[in-house]
């Protein structure tokens, strides 16, 4: 049984291992998970300027994706969605930063699916190879499934493409939820981190809506999102924009569902979203839009609240991380891709450079006319290499066996038609840009503010504005927007209810109410609004259970011990409670004469009669006693045995209050 629990507890922790890095997080140094990694890979080696099929470009991925074409085209479908920017062009309103799409790649609005992918094309944007860096000596790539290729370990993105993305993930024992932000904003506050300066970022969608950030705590909390209306006819309310993570088939969806439930009043719904929400609600007579939206946001869809969670893989684990914190890890590591892709062009420029001095001093001083007369290979080379022994300073480093193959490779007639001028001319060129990665490589803030700069200058004006609004408000509470529209119902058989049919209406109520009810016998209880529910036919008090109103009601108990039938009073308060639990008003074991919540009223115990006992009944008033806890045992009212109550002019607990 050991051996069986280790190892199902090493299997557990490895596919728990599995599930958390590979598949549902995202990792923070790309912002990609591996599937779309892999998808962006297949891409950049596919990239020939055209467009692919999608069905070819999941076809190709799987050498890196063995997981099944459908997870593969999903995570297409997904990144053509995400990371949009509003595009001025006819053909196509929005485009993402990472593909270039033709066809049908569903609508975000309306929530329409995509076509599938025989129909549908896409290629890696300029945007894209921009922002990822896929040179081998920069970014380490590593050995797919099956040892036939290599695939990238993470790309090394130069902006926080985690948060321009967004992510949603469930893996075992967390998840993630990162809300998708604007892409200007994001640069913007990656150049202000850069300078030292205060930035702060809140979500962004295309889709549009209202959010309330107050609870946000930069990735962390949650915030309130609501659809935008346009409320100009009083007679119809209009959906102009959707709240986050809604299309409008499912605000469609919640509507239909709250009208069924009779939650709201409506006409007709009709929708006309395309590329922008319109969804139209016709209200019926004598109903007006003022009375109407604050509904929509109870009951709908219209208003949603979002929790977020900014869960990533960082140095292969998971990690918590506000949205602050990702853009100061991007800016630090802005700086270090960029100074690597320096000094990666430095030693290309470099090597450039030693071999454009080895061709000129091979060429100039004719050191080529020494090997005609040499007979092997190894005199050849040390012919060579003797020549330029007088040009050793000239050198940018030492000549090596490579150094003379490659010019030992050199065609007789590019020798014979050599250009020195031309020459000089590329080494002064190579020089100059030596000399700007020297200056680059010591402001590299600097640079990565300029590049950063740069990118947002390749945007159009306009295509970058932010689509959500940020405002506050209340979170729209059911309970207060509910209406108390229903009966509430005691019949003569002892059931309580808005779905009793006969008896006495007690008062209007709302299906999210709670009421407190007392019994003849002292038992009270506080329970949700019931649709039919057996009380007994000894109810005499029913009331809203709200603490407030129902601690002004003052409960006086009458009730006397079995034993020695001395009567006792109990005046007190209800003040609180807990729900579907019985209480007594009286002690345990006491039978309970009466029952009131009049603040003044008298009563009369009528005595047992004894030898020489000259009074035979005695009449007081309540307001005489005062009032106590409600877990006092009460206050003795007489010492002498009570046979009975009189109370036919006393007025009993009320049975409702006006509504």
């Amino acid at each position: 049984m050991a051996f069986v629990k280790n190892l199902f507890d090493r299997n557990f922790i490895e596919y728990a291992s599995y599930v958390i890095r590979d598949r549902a997080i995202p990792d923070l140094e790309d912002g990609l998970k591996p599937v779309q990694r892999r998808i962006l890979h297949t891409l950049f080696e596919m990239d020939d300027g055209r467009f692919q099929k999608v069905a070819n470009v999941v076809g190709q991925t799987m050498r890196y994706h063995p997981h099944g074409d459908a997870s593969i085209y999903g995570a297409v479908v997904t990144m053509a969605n995400r990371g949009l920017f509003l595009k001025q062009s006819p053909r196509r309103k929005w485009e993402s930063i990472f593909l270039e799409t033709q066809g049908n790649f569903g609508n975000m609005f309306t929530g329409d699916a995509a076509s599938a992918g025989r129909y549908i094309e896409c290629r890696i944007s300029p945007l894209a190879k921009e922002f990822f860096v896929t040179n081998p000596h920069v970014t380490r790539y590593i050995p797919n499934y099956d040892g036939r290729g290599t695939e990238p370990e993470v790309f090394r993105a130069k902006i926080p493409v985690v948060l321009i993305m967004g992510a949603e993930g469930i893996a075992v024992g967390m998840s993630t939820k990162i809300l998708p932000y604007n892409i200007r904003e994001v640069l913007e506050a990656e150049i202000k981190c850069l300078r030292g300066e205060p930035f702060a970022l809140y979500p962004d969608v295309p889709t549009g809506g209202l959010i309330d950030v107050s609870g946000y705590n930069d990735g962390n909390g949650k915030i309130i999102t609501r659809a935008k209306f346009d409320v100009s006819d009083e007679k119809r309310i209009v959906i102009t924009e959707l709240p986050l993570d809604t299309t409008s088939e499912a605000l469609l969806g919640s509507i239909d569902a709250a009208y069924r439930a009779g939650k709201i009043k409506i006409s007709s719904v009709d929708d006309h979203s395309t590329d922008h929400c319109e969804i139209e609600i016709k209200l019926p007579r004598g109903v007006y839009a003022r009375d109407v939206v604050d509904s929509l946001y109870a009951y709908t869809d219209c208003e949603k609240s979002i929790s977020c969670q900014m869960l990533v893989i960082k140095d292969n684990m998971p990690v918590a991380m506000t949205a602050g914190e990702i853009i100061a890890y991007y800016a630090r590591r802005l700086t270090l891709i960029i100074k690597d892709e320096l000094e990666f062009e430095r030693g290309q420029l470099t090597d450039k450079l030693h071999l454009r001095t080895l061709e000129r001093i091979f060429v100039e001083e004719r050191i080529y006319k020494r090997i005609e007369e040499m007979k092997t290979q190894q005199a050849v080379y040390k012919a060579v290499a003797d020549g330029f022994v007088p040009f050793a300073a000239e050198l940018i480093r030492p000549l090596v066996k490579e150094d003379i193959e490659r010019l030992l490779a050199i065609p007789i007639r590019r020798i014979s038609l050599y250009d020195i001028s031309k020459n000089r001319a590329e080494v002064r060129e190579i020089n100059a840009r030596l000399k700007e990665i020297a200056r680059r490589l010591k402001n590299l803030t600097a640079c990565a503010v300029e590049y950063l700069g740069t990118m947002l200058g390749k945007f159009a004006a306009g295509e970058l504005q932010r689509r959500t609004e940020i405002t506050r408000f209340s979170a729209v509470d059911v309970k207060e927007v509910a209406k108390r529209d229903r009966s509430l119902r005691y019949d003569e058989k002892g059931y309580l209810g808005i779905s009793v049919s006969g008896g006495r209406e007690l008062r209007k109520v709302s299906p999210y109410d709670r009421i407190l009810y007392v019994r003849k016998n002292g038992m009270y209880a506080v329970i949700d609004v019931p649709e039919r529910m057996f009380i007994n036919k000894d109810l005499c008090f029913c009331e809203v259970a709200d603490k407030e109103s129902v601690a002004q009601v003052l409960f006086t108990v009458i009730f006397r011990d079995p034993a020695t039938k001395i009567v006792s009073i109990k005046r007190c308060r209800i003040q609180g409670w807990i729900m579907n639990r019985d209480y007594f008003l009286a002690p345990d074991g006491a039978e309970v004469l009466h029952v009131s919540t009049a603040e003044d009223f008298s009563f009369t115990l009528h005595y047992e009669q004894k030898a020489r006992s000259k009074v035979v009944q005695e009449t007081f008033r309540a307001e005489d006693f005062a009032e106590k806890g409600l877990k006092t045992l009460g206050m003795r009212v007489s010492p002498r045995a009570c046979e009975r109550l009189d109370t036919d002019d006393v007025p009993e607990a009320r049975l409702f209050a006006p509504a």
